[in-house]
């Protein structure tokens, strides 16, 4: 199931990248400082290491089956965390990571599951390693027989400028 280049319905999260490449996005509100050792403190600095990486919500339905959850944009990876729902025939979830010129650095997928099954997916990361990591992922399912179902959807990287 290779692809030349990223077959998709939509680019999620261009507004965003474009909007931030402007310079139309605020940054972090400052909080008020917390005393050392306190509850806040404790609660800022676990909210500060989930926030050191970009995430962006994923989203690739096909019929009533779909895979949903959250694409984590590492230095050198893209981690993968969601849901499966299956409908109709047995389906993997494949996830391919792109550079900046959109070429295809790595795949990965799920292993199979069949119809009338929901299950979590398996967290699991994406190698992309160059400089920076990975600027674009695409977000694919495919029958047993590794066809295409419905279309891919692509993804930038929620921080790109």
């Amino acid at each position: 199931m290779r692809q030349t280049g990223i077959r998709t319905r939509a680019i999620a999260g261009a507004a965003a990248v474009a909007a931030t490449a402007a310079g139309l996005l605020a940054g972090p509100v400052a909080q008020p400082a917390a005393a050392a050792g306190s509850p806040e403190l404790a609660a800022s600095a676990a909210a500060a290491a989930r926030a050191a990486y970009p995430t962006n919500h994923f989203n690739v339905p096909y019929g009533a089956s779909y895979a949903q959850g959250t694409l984590t944009w590492y230095n050198r990876s893209v981690g993968v965390t969601g849901t499966r729902k299956v409908r109709s025939v047995c389906q993997r979830f494949y996830l391919y990571t792109y550079d900046s010129a959109v070429h295809e650095l790595d795949v990965r997928s799920t292993s199979l599951l069949c119809p009338t099954a929901q299950a979590a997916i398996t967290p699991f990361s994406v190698p992309a390693d160059v400089p920076g990591g990975a600027a674009f992922v695409s977000a694919c399912l495919a029958d047993d027989q590794l066809h295409p179902l419905g279309d891919c959807v692509a993804y930038a990287r929620s921080d790109a400028s």
